[in-house]
């Protein structure tokens, strides 16, 4: 960063914030005569804040933001007591920055409005002996979220004279309850203390308590109880999030009519129960809605309306009757998850109306028959896996490029996948536990962005085309952002409707990936269809996979070489084939391996005794009877006789005279043969012919 600032004598305020500015924060700067806002933050800074603790700190300044950056060293407010008109300090997210808050016997002028410490190295008992917290009054804004704070949920900081506008307590380790609350605080708009430990129930007087909210965040504790009916008094509500908590009986019918401005309500995972919606049809001005998680019963309202209405999430409930959205009134909706529930009939053909939805999520229910034809809806996520759909999809509603994720598993679809080349976006292909059948088309190998493909447990058969090892398994560096149906923000809120439940079978389980899906896993699962001829040696260049499952199939011919090139793979299942030859002692370089079968095989030789083959017992080799182990002296030792033959011989061992007789007998029978072949009539005939 330039000196040249050190010129500027008069200047006042300084905005340096999302650049790239590395290096350490220039301490002229803090000394400028008359600067009194310096903002640095979202940079790359590092070090210490003051280098320098006998420095002149400019007496004007009034605001410092250092957040979002890579500072370390110590902080402490000593350094800045004596700046009496600093108002405004922040240093969130500089994980290896010590802030020593707590200092005894503090005496300083020092009264700031906003103190941002998210994400630091703060010291955990600023709750539980809060000397520093205790002298500032005059606090509208306190950010002390991310840093596994201790102690009792803070409700001194209410007092009578208290004026904050938005308290941040969020991802701590608070304990205690919300009560009590002796003062009303009408200037709070944002209360957030989402995941802590903060336990009893929701004061009957919340409305009393906190008059003006925008934005209440409960989420992630463990309150139980019923929810207030004074809730709905507070009319200003924006953001409603009581999720993840032990709440119970019915949420208020008030809930969904007396907030004129409400744009998100989310009570997920709770024991909430009753009627859906608790009658409401007409969801005005609510945008994101998401009760998931809890024993909603009834079926979904005929005449469904919301025209803000962009996510709606009701999965894991106990919803039933036909799914029905002739007469839904929600052209603005995004994201629309009914997974989990006893939801019957079939996907109606007014489904194609939701011109603006991106995930739609049915699985899990009692659905049959088949998909709406010609339906050119542009979806990003598609889930309809554990139903009972039919019919040969290659004319349904698929047939579009903008797909993220389709996962269809579990159902009776049929026909072939000519189709799946047209999926030209697609990140995870999902289509397991069906009825499809024919080759598997090269067209697969178009599929540059894939990171899962899993046709296991279908009809599938003929030779795997080598060009799937052309794909590359990388994905794409930006599948992050993809997980965002829609962003709905307060002024200080943000919430995103996240990608889950979509499954993926390897190292012998079943894993479910939310928000980092498509990070975590790449890999394919070829399993448990009628496919054979050799494994290509081409999928050797599978550098990107952790997962290739090609088990239970018809392969023959020995195991490519070039398989262990492969080197982040984790779970290489060959089982249940008619692979023969060695075992390719290339596979002993695949170091990250941790399930490894090629049980039930014709293979032989000796199995490696190196690298991560060596860890993997005898089961990973089961049952094939010329695979041997290596003894100490590096050569194989001897196949194991047949137990039953074994037995026979030892028999015949242990009785000479059995012995000799069979003998006897074996040698009359040869030449009672040659004797009849030359001497009989019909014997010699026989020979005259040969």
């Amino acid at each position: 960063m330039s000196t040249e600032f050190v010129n500027l004598q008069n200047l006042r305020e300084l905005y340096l914030s999302s650049n790239q500015f590395s290096g350490s924060i220039p301490t002229f700067l803090l000394s400028l005569p008359h600067i009194e806002r310096l903002n640095l933050s979202k940079n790359f800074l590092g070090g210490e804040i003051l280098r320098n603790r006998s420095l002149n700190l400019s007496p004007s300044l009034k605001s410092l933001r250092f957040s979002q950056n890579n500072l370390s060293g110590r902080f402490s407010f000593t350094w800045v007591g004596n700046l009496t008109k600093l108002e405004e300090i922040d240093l969130s997210g500089n994980s290896n920055l010590v802030v020593d808050v707590n200092i005894s016997r503090w005496t300083s002028p020092l009264q700031l409005k906003q103190l941002l410490l998210s994400g630091c190295d703060l010291d955990k008992n600023i709750i539980a002996e809060p000397h520093f917290l205790h002298t500032q009054h005059h606090l509208e804004v306190l950010d002390l979220s991310n840093n596994n704070l201790s102690g009792s949920m803070p409700n001194w900081l209410f007092t009578k004279e208290a004026r904050l506008q938005d308290l941040n307590l969020g991802n701590n380790s608070l304990t205690g309850s919300l009560d009590p609350i002796w003062h009303s605080q009408s200037s709070l708009s944002v209360i957030n203390i989402h995941m802590n430990h903060i336990t009893g129930q929701l004061p009957a007087n919340l409305s009393s308590m906190f008059p003006g909210l925008f934005v209440l965040d409960f989420s992630s504790n463990d309150l139980l109880g019923h929810i207030p009916t004074s809730l709905c008094e507070i009319s200003s509500m924006l953001v409603l999030d009581l999720s993840n908590n032990k709440l119970s009986g019915e949420v208020p019918s008030c809930v969904f009519t007396n907030y004129p401005m409400l744009m998100t309500l989310k009570v997920s995972n709770n024991k909430l129960g009753g009627l859906l919606f608790s009658g409401m049809s007409n969801l005005s001005s609510i945008r994101e809605l998401c009760l998931d998680g809890n024993k909603f019963k009834g079926t979904l309202p005929h005449d469904l309306a919301g025209e803000n209405l962009r996510v709606i999430d009701l999965h894991d409930n106990e919803l039933s009757g036909k799914l029905d959205t002739a007469f839904w009134n929600m052209s603005c909706l995004k994201g629309l998850n009914l997974a989990g529930n006893r939801i019957t009939g079939k996907i109606d053909q007014h489904i194609c109306g939701f011109t603006e939805i991106r995930l739609l999520d049915l699985s899990r229910n009692n659905l049959t028959g088949s998909v709406p034809n010609s339906c050119f809806i542009v979806l990003n996520f598609l889930n309809l896996t554990g139903n009972f759909l039919s019919s040969d999809i290659s004319f349904a509603l698929f047939n579009t490029s903008s797909l993220i994720a389709l996962d269809i598993r579990h159902n009776h679809f049929m026909g072939n996948l000519n189709w799946v080349g047209y999926l030209e976006n697609i990140r995870l292909l999902s289509l397991g536990g069906n009825k499809f059948e024919g080759q598997i088309t090269p067209n697969l190998c178009r599929l540059m962005y894939m990171r899962i493909i899993d046709l296991s447990h279908n009809k599938l058969s003929g030779s795997l085309p080598a060009c799937i090892g052309n794909i590359s398994f990388k994905g794409d560096t930006d599948d992050q952002i993809l997980h965002s149906i829609d962003g709905i923000a307060s002024p200080s809120y943000d919430t995103f409707y996240v990608l889950k439940d979509f499954t993926f079978a390897t190292k012998g389980n079943l894993y479910t990936y939310g928000r980092s899906f498509f990070i975590s896993m790449a890999g394919i699962d070829l399993s448990a269809n009628m496919l054979d001829g050799e494994i290509p040696w081409e999928l050797g260049n599978l550098r990107h996979i952790k997962s290739l499952n090609l088990s239970s199939n018809f392969f023959v011919g020995p195991i490519p070489t070039t398989l262990g090139g492969m080197g982040e793979i984790e779970s290489l299942d060959l089982s249940h084939n008619e692979l023969s030859g060695p075992i390719p002692w290339q596979l002993t370089q695949l170091s990250s391996l941790g399930v490894f079968s090629v049980a039930y095989n014709n293979l032989s030789g000796c199995i490696p005794n190196s690298g991560q083959l060596s860890s993997f017992n005898m089961d990973s080799y089961l049952a094939n009877i010329n695979l041997h182990n290596i003894t100490h002296g590096n050569t194989c030792a001897a196949p194991s006789p047949d137990p039953a033959a074994g037995k026979d011989v030892e028999e015949m061992r242990s009785d000479p005279v059995l012995y000799v007789v069979t003998a006897v007998g074996f040698v009359f029978a040869f030449w009672a043969t040659i004797g009849f072949s030359f001497c009989h009539p019909y014997g010699r005939s026989v020979m005259l012919k040969l």
